[in-house]
């Protein structure tokens, strides 16, 4: 069980077990519930993905594993990248509390230095030219040392501070973050979410190796990230080349 205290407005569940809480979410006995946000919360899950269907690992109880689901009418269609922004910088002010070198790497990966502690996925539901609902899920790995998924370089929180973390705190200081960082949306101050994002992005300075969909590499400076999620990068050679998700990525070095 995951006990933790929440705003009014959200509404939480918890199951010990399930496929995927973001598939589990979809399901009317949740969904339709009237709060205006719904917290899943597990301890396992047997079927998790992440971007463009990465699979996601989970060992029993070792991590924090929660989908929730949003109404953001007031949103237009074009903010559905400032909502991932959100929920990446809201998972990253948390764990400032534990350890410094927390960045996010785009589009929300969340990173310790070069190694991943947490993976989300944002997934929309559109009504003319507004967002209807928002589903998000997230993974925090808190305690678990080893990893059979094709995550890269994984770390949890355990292994970079040598102590334990409670999950409902973590959670509790998770939604306190996202909803200040929502309500700046709300109050049309996205610009001021996208500047926070973009100061927090790893490898935000400097030359770096990316590979290209086709599986080339080159050497590139971060030129900006887009208010809807378009990543320019700009080769030695003074080439400025544009990316949406999946279309670049990373050349990490090896795990230690």
């Amino acid at each position: 069980m995951l006990n933790c205290s929440l705003p009014a407005d959200w509404d939480h569940v918890h199951l010990p077990c399930t496929d995927s809480t973001m598939l589990r979410l979809r399901h009317d006995d949740l969904w339709l519930r009237p709060a205006p946000y719904v917290l899943l919360t597990t301890d396992y899950q047997t079927a998790g993905h992440g971007q463009k269907g990465t699979h996601w690992e989970a060992e029993a109880g070792a991590n924090l594993l929660f989908s929730f689901r949003m109404h953001p009418e007031a949103l237009h269609a074009g903010q559905q990248f400032a909502l991932s922004e959100a929920m990446a910088l809201a998972v990253a002010e948390t764990l400032d509390a534990y350890t410094a070198d927390i960045c996010v790497k785009w589009p929300n990966d969340v990173y310790w230095r070069d190694r991943k502690v947490c993976g989300m996925l944002l997934t929309h539901d559109l009504c003319g030219q507004h967002i209807a609902a928002t589903l998000t899920r997230v993974g925090v790995n808190r305690h678990q040392t080893r990893c059979r998924s094709d995550a890269p370089n994984p770390v949890s929180l355990r292994q970079i501070t040598g102590r334990e973390c409670h999950r409902g705190a973590v959670m509790h200081d998770i939604v306190a973050h996202f909803t200040a960082l929502y309500a700046l949306l709300c109050e049309g101050r996205g610009a001021e979410l996208h500047h926070r994002y973009t100061q927090r992005l790893y490898r935000r300075t400097g030359w770096h190796v990316y590979a290209d969909a086709a599986g080339h590499t080159f050497t590139a400076r971060l030129v900006e990230v887009s208010p809807t999620g378009l990543l320019t990068l700009e080769t030695e050679q003074g080439t400025r080349r544009t990316f949406a998700f999946k279309e670049v990525r990373h050349v990490l070095p090896a795990a230690q």
